[in-house]
């Protein structure tokens, strides 16, 4: 999967356990402290490719607060990617941020 920050907290909420689309949107918020805002559509094209990959699962309709959901949960292939794509943006973080510290700009640091 491509990471997007949308699709990276998106998967991200699902780490402690199934959650339907509205409740994945809250949680990514949450995780992102409000930098991450999913709209439906974003959600519902980041969980459709996640199925494809075998990255999340998909849970039977069930109704609830007269509204059909559907819980989404993170598979061990998703874990292990999520755990790669967190590693990675360590490891990039890491680079830029000695770049900056090695660089000046106008003679400040």
């Amino acid at each position: 999967m491509d990471f997007s920050r949308a699709s990276y907290f998106a998967l991200a909420a699902l780490i402690d356990g199934p959650l339907h689309g509205y409740a994945i949107v809250r949680r990514a918020a949450s995780l992102s402290d409000g930098a991450v805002t999913l709209s439906t559509g974003t959600l519902y094209g980041v969980l459709e490719r996640a199925l494809a990959e075998g990255l999340v699962v998909a849970g039977r309709p069930y109704v609830e607060g007269g509204r059909q959901r559907r819980d989404y949960t993170l598979t061990d292939s998703g874990r292990e990617t999520l755990v790669a794509e967190t590693k990675r943006i360590v490891r990039t973080g890491r680079v830029v941020s000695r770049r900056l510290q090695a660089t000046t700009v106008g003679g400040v640091s």
